[in-house]
């Protein structure tokens, strides 16, 4: 198919950098003559990009990249692993109290069943909200005060580390869900529209519980890298 040949060479382009990040692409005219198809032909292209999550469209203003196939470290939390990649974000906390969760505290291994529940919305500066994540930590020490202090320096880590907690190891489970109605009206979404889901546990270097995360990440702003095998120089 012509237009998949299309999306194949300008995500290898996007892929090496040229256009970069936050770069407009041309225009379904330029396109059409560049690769002499028609401007229908680069529409369906362009849609597939976007269903990559390498572009994003906005009517009547053209395409935009925003692949920028950067790591993103995120031990010290979502919001320093962003501003580390020059992106800046706004956190709305939607959720925090003091929970009981018998069941989770079951799945987890942990015998007190009360936790400190954070959930949070992320948004890109001026723009769209990007992630959902719900945090629940076991209430321990100072973490029972946070629904009145607030979190140290608005960070969940930086809260969990003031109070002694710090994550040495864990795993992470990752697939893809489409939101519900509650799900969608706080990130500003339409039900049914899907994002990465990822299950994030982590431990200390004794394996006592430190966070369990729940998150909804935006596929046009996130993506999950596999590597393998040994690099050999």
């Amino acid at each position: 198919m012509k237009h998949r040949h299309i999306a194949e060479t300008l995500a290898r382009e996007i892929r090496a950098g040229s256009p970069g990040n936050g770069a407009k692409l041309p225009g379904e005219h330029a396109l059409a003559v560049r690769f002499k198809v028609s401007r229908n032909t680069v529409r369906q292209a362009l849609a597939e990009l976007a269903r990559q999550g390498m572009i994003a469209t906005e009517s009547g203003k053209g395409s935009f990249v925003v692949f920028d196939d950067r790591t993103l470290d995120q031990r010290l939390g979502w919001a320093r692993a962003l501003a580390g990649q020059g992106v800046t974000t706004d956190t709305r906390i939607v959720r925090m109290e003091l929970v009981r969760d018998p069941g989770l505290a079951d799945s987890l291994g942990v015998e007190d069943d009360e936790f400190l529940a954070v959930d949070r919305v992320r948004a890109i500066a001026g723009g769209p909200a990007i992630s959902l994540e719900c945090a629940r930590v076991p209430a321990v020490g100072r973490l029972r005060e946070a629904p009145d202090d607030g979190l140290v320096a608005d960070s969940l880590t930086a809260t969990l580390h003031a109070a002694g907690r710090y994550a040495d190891h864990g795993e992470e489970r990752i697939d893809i869900v489409a939101l519900d109605e509650r799900q969608a009206a706080l990130l500003g979404r339409q039900p049914g529209d899907t994002f990465l889901h990822t299950l994030r546990i982590s431990r200390t270097l004794g394996g006592e519980l430190v966070e369990h995360t729940d998150s909804l990440l935006d596929p046009a702003r996130f993506q999950i890298r596999l590597q393998f095998g040994e690099r050999h120089q």
